[in-house]
């Protein structure tokens, strides 16, 4: 609006044009004043869509809103405060924060105030005094200044914690539930690896069974006749009824072979030991810590565990240091090696000849295990989808799918790498690189 208007008429004009000039004032005034009315209630129409605006923000939080003064008193909330209050905004107006918060939380919240000049208070939990009992909050708190900068007040922002926690539980039980349905996908896989090797280890074993067998048989021999022999001697026969008998029963050839015959039991019993000690950790569930094992060894039981069960005739050709070593559980990497011959094994079943090569080595304190076989190849479009659990390029019944996917997990959780591809002259080839102790205890380090 402007300012207060001059209608006095000039004293050198007439009467008539003076009045003349009164009204045309009085117009631009009346217009002046219709401008302003129309600004002022623009005004106030944006200012109502602002308040309506806000507040319906307010009413659809479903986190809590407490605007403070300075010195706690509550000056703003919204809906979500009165429904877990049980109170109305008239009730909560004026009413001081800490009255709204348990006991045990005011001296927490006292320090709101001098910690905001600082910095914006993140995540302190504190318990609202519900209608229902105390509300577990996580609160923020941001400091509220006036249009000069001036601190003047806070504003808090929480969030109710049961739901979050309902959440995190129901996330911790599925997790544990996934976790242990991983567990035995595992556990079912390494059975089933087990049940293709157990004709191989049947017949791995037959071999100083036997050997223990006939050994056993000849000692019982034996030992019956040194019995016989005994009795003669307790009997009383004569020197040379007992000469007699001695080259008859030929004891001295018995008495020469028994320490062989124990030797070899011996050596058959150690070596049945071996092969159920190593059946035993392929098929252990339990956890057991990492440390140096001979892989040579490991490799060189699953290649005859599975190569004795293949009913074809396979050519091996085969280059592993007797004294390689590896860092890690021996059982797990037994069984991806497992794993890695059985599918060479089981692509080269239409192709003649047959042949697996097997070797490994030590390049910059890792070690690198290779399969390669005979076989087809693997088509490029099936390259990028080996590791994926439960894709499998066998007939439907000769493969689940997962040994692939399990092995890959196994070798990532061992910090090694593990490599499938087409070798140049034909087949396939499986790479798998392990660290040697040396290298896993410089990777912990750095």
């Amino acid at each position: 609006m402007s300012g207060k208007q001059d209608l006095t008429p000039p004293a050198n004009i007439d009467s008539e044009d003076a009045w003349v000039s009164v009204i045309q004032k009085m117009d631009e005034a009346y217009a002046d004043l219709v401008h302003s009315q129309v600004e002022v209630e623009e005004k106030n129409t944006e200012l109502e869509e602002a308040r309506s605006f806000l507040h319906s923000i307010q009413s659809a939080m479903s986190d809590v809103l407490i605007v403070c003064d300075q010195n706690g008193v509550v000056q703003g909330v919204n809906r979500a405060l009165e429904q877990l209050t049980g109170r109305s905004e008239e009730e909560l107006m004026g009413a001081r924060f800490t009255d709204l918060i348990a006991t045990k939380y005011h001296s927490k919240i006292s320090s709101f105030m001098g910690q905001l000049r600082i910095q914006p208070v993140r995540d302190c939990e504190v318990e609202l005094i519900g209608r229902d009992g105390l509300v577990p909050l996580s609160m923020n708190c941001s400091p509220r200044h006036n249009h000069r900068g001036r601190l003047i007040g806070m504003v808090m922002v929480g969030r109710p914690l049961g739901e979050l926690q309902k959440a995190y539980k129901e996330l911790n039980a599925a997790h544990a539930e996934l976790k242990l349905a991983q567990e035995r996908l595992v556990q079912s896989e390494k059975m089933a690896s087990l049940g293709r090797l157990v004709a191989g280890v049947a017949h791995e074993l037959n071999n100083p069974i036997s050997f223990v067998y006939g050994n056993m048989h000849a000692l019982q021999r034996y030992t019956d006749r040194l019995c016989a022999y005994f009795d003669a001697i307790n009997e009383g026969n004569s020197r040379e009824q007992l000469k007699a008998m001695r080259e008859k029963l030929r004891l001295d050839k018995a008495i020469r072979d028994l320490n062989s015959l124990v030797e070899g039991t011996m050596e058959g019993a150690d070596r049945v030991k071996e092969i159920v000690n190593d059946l035993r950790q392929f098929s252990s569930t339990q956890e057991s810590e990492k440390a140096v094992f001979d892989l040579s060894h490991v490799i060189k039981t699953a290649m005859h565990w599975i190569i004795k069960e293949s009913k074809a005739p396979i050519d091996v050709v085969e280059t592993i240091p007797t004294d390689l070593t590896a860092f890690g559980h021996s059982g797990q990497i037994h069984q991806v090696v497992v794993n890695l011959i059985q599918n060479a094994v089981d692509a080269m079943d239409a192709s003649d000849p047959k042949r697996l090569l097997l070797s490994a080595q030590i390049e910059d304190r890792k070690v690198i295990f290779e399969v390669r076989d005979s076989g087809p190849g693997i088509p490029d479009d099936f390259l990028s989808r080996l590791f994926d659990p439960f894709f499998t390029t066998k007939p439907v019944g000769q493969g689940t799918g997962l040994g692939l996917s399990i092995s890959y997990g196994i070798v990532s959780e061992h910090g090694g790498e593990l490599v499938i591809q087409n070798h140049p002259d034909g087949g396939a080839l499986a790479s798998l690189t392990l660290l040697t102790e040396e290298r896993c205890e410089e990777s912990n380090r750095a």
